[in-house]
Parts: structure tokens; C-alpha cells; sequence
């Protein structure tokens, strides 16, 4: 979301820019992840919409974000009962359709029909072009191993997890105020495990367990569950996305997957009640998932280095604090 927004906002103030990234589309933690039996949003599951420029933005693509009832958010106790009947609903909860990488994915279309997104490529280090002092040059790894060195940047923005970005000045030997400043973020793992129940489709049977559609939970082992096929412009297949806790997370971080798995489904089968066997289990392991300390300003600009940096970890963990900090870096270099 952050680099997407960057890179459009340059675009459109008469830059040329290239944008490296590292999976096979663009889309982050808004992630949506494809099964037999319909997706998952395995990362970001909605966002609010707060600033006005994030409103507008939205506008530009009519038809892909739709409101997802939020008096469907229950709040559960560590034993899976409903402990408020749910949340106050002062503003709606948006999803983009027909998963939440949509949003993303369409904004970035312009920028790969025009060669300026390069897919499947990580960026190993930046340095300044041998040629050209005034200038940057980075290297890349993409598929298979293969290496590239691209030249001639004027300008080089970081739109990562704080603790890779500075892992990526550190390991190029670059000495800026932004490894000082990312220093001060932290950020939680989270394990997430996605579940499919074909079986609950069948004459005089919707859903199975569990009357709601999304919930908090204070379980150790979850924080949040969330009934997908619920979710506007989904497939109908009863699909659940779980969340585990981010200090189960972080206890468990480097846990065999198949073991998380098991653990989580436990936990899950304890909350919801469901105790039928899932036709398809998934899991994911975001190891930067949520902002638990921002770095408390929008954006990082080093204009004597022209090195700057962006990410929801500037300023919280929302969906929004990506955009704005995308956009305001980039007007920032603009």
C-alpha cells in the first residue's frame, strides 16, 4: 500500500520511477491468498477510512471497496463466550472485493502495464553508481538467483517493515538519520491459519458453529477469527481466517508450521465450537505484522542523501497510516 501510493503520487508529479518487489504481485499484508475452495485474506482483514485523501483515493476506483457489516464483531472471553455483543460501530469497516489485495492490485496496474513494477525481485543492497557519484544504483536477486544492478536513481525511498529496511542500510553500509529514527519501531509476529468447510453447504445448512461473523477474542493463542465467505463479494464456501495472538506468535515464531497449525486449529474449535474436520487448513507467518510501538511521524526523508523510507509502521498499524505515509513521502521528494 505505502510503496503503490508513493509510486503513483511521483508518477503523477511527472517522475519516472521503478518500483522492486520482492513477491510475485504487489499487494503486502493486504495479501489475499487463493484456495480450491475460495480466498483468504490472510493479512489485513478491513480498514476504516478516516482522512479524507484516503476517501478520495478510494473514489478513483468505484465498484472495489464495499462496507462490511461491523456490528458482526463480536468481543470474546478466553473461553470463546461472548463477552460484548460487539463493537460500537462508529464507522464502517471496508473491504476490498473479491479479496483485499483488490485495492492495491488495481492501483498498481498503471504502474505495471508501464514496465515500472518489477515482480519477484529483492533488492540486496544500494549503493552509489561507480559511474555517476550523483546517482544510486541497486541490486537485485530475482528468480532462480539471478542478479541485476539498476542505475541512474536520483532517489532511493524504502517502503518495507522497519526492521528489513534497516537491515538493507545496514547491509549497504549507508550511514543516514533513518536507521536512528526506525530504530525506535517495533513490531509483532502474527501466525495466521486458514480453514475451509465445503460440507457446511448443503440444503438447510449455511454456516456452521457460531451465529457471528467476526470476533476479538482474549483466547492466549487468538486474537482475532473472522468468517470470510461473510465478507461482500465472497464466494459462498464457509472459510475462516484465524489470527493468532502476537505473543503466541512471538513464542511460537519459529514453530514447524504443521505444528502451529494443529495448535491453532485446537484453539479455534475451542472458541467457535466447530469441531468438524476442515477440508482445507493453510497457515502464514507474517514476521512484521503489527505496529506495536509507530515511529510517531508520517514519513522519513533524507534529502542531503535522498534516501527516504515509509510504511503504516510510521505512524500505527491501519491500512490508512500506509497511505498517508506513502503519499506524503512522496510529496515530501515531489
Amino acid at each position: 500500500m505505502a510503496g503503490v501510493v508513493c509510486a503513483r503520487t511521483l508518477v503523477q508529479a511527472g517522475h519516472q520511477v521503478t518500483v522492486f518487489e520482492k513477491s510475485s504481485r504487489a499487494g503486502g499484508r493486504t495479501t489475499t491468498i487463493d484456495s480450491p475452495f475460495g480466498s483468504f485474506d490472510a493479512g489485513a482483514q478491513y480498514f476504516t477510512v478516516r482522512d479524507p485523501r484516503f476517501a478520495q483515493a478510494i473514489d478513483t476506483v468505484p465498484g472495489v471497496c464495499r462496507p462490511w457489516s461491523a456490528n458482526a464483531v463480536r468481543v470474546l472471553d478466553a473461553a470463546g463466550r461472548v463477552a460484548a455483543a460487539g463493537l460500537p460501530t462508529r464507522e464502517p469497516h471496508w473491504v476490498a472485493s473479491p479479496g483485499m489485495s483488490a485495492l492495491v492490485t488495481t492501483w498498481a496496474a498503471p504502474l505495471l502495464q508501464a514496465g515500472q513494477l518489477i515482480t519477484d525481485t529483492r533488492v540486496s543492497s544500494i549503493e552509489r553508481d561507480p559511474l555517476d557519484g550523483a546517482h544510486w544504483q541497486v541490486r537485485t536477486e530475482g528468480a532462480g538467483g539471478t542478479q541485476h544492478v539498476y542505475a541512474g536513481f536520483d532517489a532511493v525511498l524504502l517502503a518495507q517493515p522497519a526492521t528489513p529496511a534497516q537491515a538493507l542500510l545496514a547491509v549497504s553500509a549507508l550511514e543516514t538519520p533513518l536507521s536512528t529514527a526506525m530504530a525506535r519501531v517495533t513490531t509483532a509476529p502474527c501466525w495466521t491459519l486458514m480453514l475451509a468447510y465445503p460440507q457446511a453447504v448443503r440444503p438447510g445448512l449455511t454456516t456452521l458453529g457460531p451465529q457471528w461473523n467476526a470476533a476479538r477474542s482474549t483466547h492466549h493463542r487468538i486474537s482475532w477469527l473472522a468468517r470470510e465467505s461473510s465478507k461482500p463479494g465472497r464466494t459462498t464456501v464457509e472459510r475462516w481466517t484465524v489470527q493468532a495472538s502476537p505473543a503466541w506468535s512471538a513464542e511460537h515464531l519459529e514453530d514447524d508450521a504443521e505444528r502451529v497449525q494443529s495448535k491453532l486449529l485446537k484453539a479455534f474449535s475451542e472458541v467457535t465450537g466447530i469441531r468438524a474436520e476442515p477440508t482445507h487448513a493453510d497457515t502464514r507467518r507474517w514476521r512484521y505484522a503489527q505496529t506495536t510501538q509507530p515511529m510517531g511521524q508520517s514519513h522519513l526523508w533524507d534529502a542531503s542523501m535522498a534516501l527516504g523510507a515509509c510504511g503504516d509502521w510510521c505512524l500505527g498499524h491501519r491500512l490508512e497510516d500506509a497511505f498517508v505515509s506513502g503519499l506524503e513521502l512522496a510529496l515530501a521528494v515531489a
